[in-house]
C-alpha cells in the first residue's frame, strides 16, 4: 500500500499548528528538516541449486531399536532391594527355603487372586518370612496377532496384586525364584513381620 502525497492545503495546515504548539522537550536543538534515509536496495540472494532426491536418503542408516516395556521378571529384578542384602542374595541363589508353597496351576484370575490373598495374609499371620508362589511360565498363544500379549495371566498378575492393598502391607519384597524353585515360573515372596 503506497502513502498518498499531502495537499498544499494540509501542508499549510500543518506548518500553523507546528507554530502553535510548545515543543514538549525545547532544550533538544530543533531541525528544520529531518533527514531521510535513502531507500534500501534490495540485494540479489543467489539462485536456489536444485538437489536431486532419492527414497529414503534421509533415513538414518541403523535403525532404531524399539523400546518395548520390560518384562515382569526384568522389571522385579531391577527394583530395589527392600530387605537385608545377605538374605536376599542367598534367597536369589536358591539357599533359602520357603516356608510354605502355594499353587496357581490350572487357576483362572477370578479363583487365583483371593487364594493368594488368603495364602500370604495367612503365612504372614503365622510368622512365616517366605513364601513360594509358583504360577507357571504360561501357554504360549495360538495366534500371535498385531499386539503383543504376555505369556502367562497369572505370571504378569501376581506381581501386580502383591504389590496393591491388601497385600502391599504384608509383602517387603518379590523377585522371580530360582531355577531349583520353579525359575520364572514361580516367585519368592518376602513377607513382612507382624508387629
Amino acid at each position: 500500500m503506497t502513502r498518498r502525497k499531502l495537499t498544499s492545503d494540509e501542508i499549510e495546515l500543518w506548518r500553523k499548528v507546528a507554530k502553535q504548539a510548545e515543543r514538549l522537550h525545547p532544550e533538544i536543538p530543533q531541525t528544520v528538516h529531518p533527514t531521510t534515509l535513502p531507500k534500501p536496495t534490495p540485494k540479489k540472494l543467489p539462485k536456489p541449486r536444485i538437489e536431486t532426491f532419492e527414497v529414503g536418503q534421509n533415513q538414518p542408516s541403523k535403525p532404531s531399536t524399539n523400546r518395548l516395556k520390560p518384562s515382569i521378571t526384568e522389571t522385579l529384578r531391577a527394583a530395589p532391594v527392600q530387605m537385608d542384602t545377605k538374605a536376599f542374595g542367598r534367597m536369589k541363589r536358591g539357599k533359602l527355603k520357603p516356608e510354605g508353597k502355594l499353587d496357581l496351576h490350572g487357576m483362572r484370575i477370578d479363583t487365583a487372586h483371593p487364594a493368594l490373598v488368603r495364602f500370604v495374609l495367612t503365612a504372614q499371620a503365622q510368622g512365616k518370612r517366605l513364601v513360594l508362589v509358583i504360577t507357571g511360565k504360561g501357554k504360549d498363544r495360538d495366534e500371535p496377532g498385531p499386539i503383543p500379549t504376555p505369556r502367562g495371566v497369572l505370571r504378569n498378575q501376581v506381581p501386580h496384586w502383591l504389590s496393591i492393598p491388601p497385600l502391599a502391607q504384608a509383602v517387603m519384597q518379590v523377585t522371580p525364584a530360582h531355577i531349583s524353585h520353579g525359575g520364572d515360573g514361580a516367585y519368592y515372596v518376602y513377607l513382612r513381620r507382624v508387629r
